[in-house]
């Protein structure tokens, strides 16, 4: 393309609030990246962030996604940037992000976190973001492992879990917790000593359209750890799986690797804006997804 068109091209680029008539175009986006996330998934990104998910388009052509997921003003998250392949190396996805920060800023975010591609990594080192930690991918074929029994889930038990959430992520994220527990295919599982009336961790998981994904799991030591990853996996014997792994958690990979596990890819997380370790603490195995930290 010549210089003259491509600037054209360029100026041409209308980037607004995503909308509901807008999620096919959306979804396609992530299925031509081949990421895991369904309809549903961005279904919850719309309804927690309805003036925070952007697209771009020219000519009724859906050309990129941005998404944000905020926890108060202290924490915000941003996800799903997406870039249509025709459209790629032409400064949409910096022109998203410069959106996406600015709406942070204006609702009074003082912290902006994201879980960085290989690919994307240089523009958001570009824009101020700085290296926080390691997630990594891994993926494979969750077979049984245990016979442990788990007591169903009751207010008490939410409400301990949400408790324990919010001291290892460092900001409430009630409502995101809420949307996966209503989306589970499988049950819940929180560990809660007898007579204690605190959780000692928790793990959720949800469908994918690739596979499905363990995420979040919180919990206070190894042990706990892997007995919840363990009785997840039970529940979902036989499937593809995908967790992210957070690397700063005091359990290594080999974990995984003996579990029958292959890492797939790293995720560099990084930070904007005031210092926090909010989302990044050492109670995190595995986090709730990149778009949503």
């Amino acid at each position: 393309m010549h210089t003259n068109s491509k600037l054209e091209a360029e100026s041409a680029v209308e980037i607004r609030p995503l909308n509901q008539a807008d999620l096919s175009a959306a979804i396609l986006l992530s299925e031509q990246a081949h990421w895991n996330q369904t309809a549903s998934d961005w279904q919850r990104l719309l309804k927690l962030e309805p003036l925070g998910c952007f697209i771009a388009y020219t000519d009724r052509r859906a050309m990129g996604t941005i998404t944000t997921a905020t926890y108060q003003t202290e924490l915000a998250w941003i996800g799903m940037v997406l870039v249509h392949p025709d459209f790629r190396r032409r400064g949409i996805a910096t022109r998203l992000m410069h959106v996406a920060l600015n709406h942070l800023q204006r609702v009074g975010v003082t912290t902006i976190k994201l879980d960085a591609t290989p690919a994307g990594y240089k523009l958001y080192e570009s824009l101020g973001f700085v290296t926080e930690a390691i997630i990594e991918r891994w993926e494979g074929v969750a077979r049984m492992s245990s016979s442990q029994d788990w007591a169903g889930i009751d207010e008490d038990t939410r409400r301990a879990m949400f408790a324990l959430d919010r001291r290892a992520f460092g900001a409430d994220r009630t409502e995101v917790l809420e949307s996966l527990l209503t989306a589970s295919p499988v049950a819940p599982l929180v560990k809660m000593p007898p007579a204690d009336g605190r959780s000692r961790g928790y793990v959720l998981a949800r469908r994918g359209s690739r596979a499905s994904y363990v995420g979040p799991l919180v919990a206070t030591d190894e042990r706990v750890a892997l007995e919840l990853l363990d009785g997840m996996l039970n529940q979902l014997a036989g499937e593809k799986v995908y967790l992210d792994f957070h690397t700063g958690f005091a359990l290594n990979s080999h974990a995984l690797a003996e579990r029958g596990f292959t890492k797939q890819r790293r995720l560099t997380r990084m930070s904007y804006g005031n210092e926090s370790r909010a989302g990044t603490s050492s109670l995190i195995f595995a986090i709730a997804g990149p778009e949503l930290g």
